[in-house]
């Protein structure tokens, strides 16, 4: 199995491979998973759709760097023929979609071959994983302990090395955390840059589309496919960080729990200072007062979407959903407007503190945890486990910025760190490149 999407797409095109040969591979590997990643195989379309690819290549015809490239689709996605069930019972009987969603028709069109829908958390509506009716998703590293969420099947399937491309939501967290427990990369667009129509909503002024990929290279050549109507994978910028304003965030909010993290951040700022880029302290006093709005938004928002089936069918929502979700029911409208209003206030005093091309900071702050734990013991002390697979994230989906986790240097030799570079004087591909010199060899 290639899990670069450059060496795959050179081989496809080069026809060393063919895409039925491919397809057939990842279609193998995805039956014998043993992650709990896979919700649904699409075997017999995704063979009909390879063998139109392969007669296209023989006749000179190449749509470009995915042409022929299997990918999966977390379980929120709209896919034409295939239910949506978002990891529920609440949505068992859900009928196959009429239609797929925009950024799914996007990679089709590109050549692109739809495999599989992947598993998420319930509804999106948790950083773990662990919460779904068909049961805890488990980290390739150590199947005992969870992938991150929710796009928990999406990050597993590539960690695994059954996908080269999968894509996920992330309303807080959920593309970068599970990327970041699982060792591979995550990209969360800007707001709004990627459609999330045809996609089941958690907060609709918080969820993003983004990918997940096996390396930057392969996030940079998918980004600029999905990101223009005619993306080639040819928008990728050179490497080089020289100039490049990194800021480090300084306040003991941004602090990991787990002092690997901390560790693998300052060897990666260490890296970009050493490559030409010029690093400040950012102070962020009003980072508390940000994060407090986000789960007022997100509950308001929630419950708005699951207001009828959490009254009369809450027998079918996962507990943990459940408990999320019903507590939302009695919010006074004036408490979520208050909460957008200061949202806007603090995101534009984040900017203003934030005079920096990108900022460099730990995904989590926490490795990943054992399925089903609350929390965990770390020097001597209890540690919430969701509140710290969010916390470090969540500020970027408020402001909408770009940010990408990376795999970071692990000290102790154990589990996978993330590394996130955020987007703030740059958009996508200037975060690519940043990243991409914190992994290149």
């Amino acid at each position: 199995m290639i899990s670069s999407l450059s060496e795959l797409g050179m081989a496809l095109r080069s026809r060393e491979l063919s895409p039925t040969e491919h397809v057939t591979d990842v279609l193998h590997r995805l039956a014998a998973d043993t992650h709990n990643a896979v919700i649904t195989l699409d075997a017999e379309r995704a063979l009909e759709q390879a063998a139109v690819l392969d007669a296209e290549l023989a006749r000179g015809e190449w749509r470009g760097p995915l042409h022929g490239v299997a990918v999966g689709v977390k379980d929120l996605f709209d896919v034409a023929g295939l239910p949506t069930r978002a990891g529920s019972d609440v949505l068992a009987d859900a009928p196959p979609a009429t239609a797929d969603g925009p950024v799914v028709a996007r990679l089709r069109e590109a050549g692109a071959v739809v495999v599989a829908k992947l598993h998420t958390h319930e509804f999106a509506y948790g950083p773990t994983g662990d919460v779904a009716a068909t049961g805890p998703a488990l980290n390739p590293h150590d199947p005992t302990r969870i992938t991150g969420g929710s796009s928990s099947g999406s990050a597993a399937a590539v960690a695994a090395g059954h996908l080269p491309l999968a894509l996920g939501t992330d309303t807080g967290a959920s593309v970068r955390t599970p990327a970041a427990l699982c060792g591979v990369v995550g990209l969360k667009p800007t707001f709004g840059r990627l459609s999330t129509d045809r996609v089941f909503p958690l907060s609709e002024s918080l969820d993003h589309v983004g990918l997940l990929t096996a390396d930057v290279h392969s996030a940079s050549v998918a980004w600029d496919v999905l990101s223009r109507p005619d993306g080639t994978g040819g928008g990728i910028q050179l490497p080089g960080v020289k100039g490049v304003r990194v800021g480090v965030l300084v306040d003991d909010y941004w602090r990991a729990a787990d002092p690997v993290i901390d560790a693998g951040v300052g060897a990666a700022v260490a890296r970009l200072r050493d490559q030409g880029a010029s690093v400040v302290e950012v102070r962020t006093p009003m980072i508390d007062g940000l994060a407090d709005v986000y789960g007022t938004i997100v509950g308001a928002e929630a419950f708005a979407t699951h207001a009828d089936w959490i009254t009369t069918r809450p027998q079918d929502y996962q507990p943990a959903t459940r408990e999320r979700i019903t507590p939302n029911a009695g919010m006074a409208a004036r408490t979520y407007v208050d909460a957008l209003r200061t949202r806007r206030r603090l995101v534009a005093e984040l900017r203003a503190a934030a005079d920096v091309d990108v900022l460099v900071l730990g995904t989590t702050r926490l490795r990943a945890t054992p399925i089903g734990a609350d929390t965990v013991e770390v020097d001597g002390k209890e540690v919430p486990v969701r509140a710290s697979l969010l916390a470090l994230t969540l500020p970027f989906n408020l402001t909408g910025w770009p940010a990408v986790s990376v795999p970071g240097a692990v000290s102790d030799g154990g589990l996978p760190v993330g590394v996130q570079v955020v987007g703030v004087g740059m958009e996508e591909r200037g975060v690519l490149r940043v990243a991409g010199a914190l992994t290149r060899s």
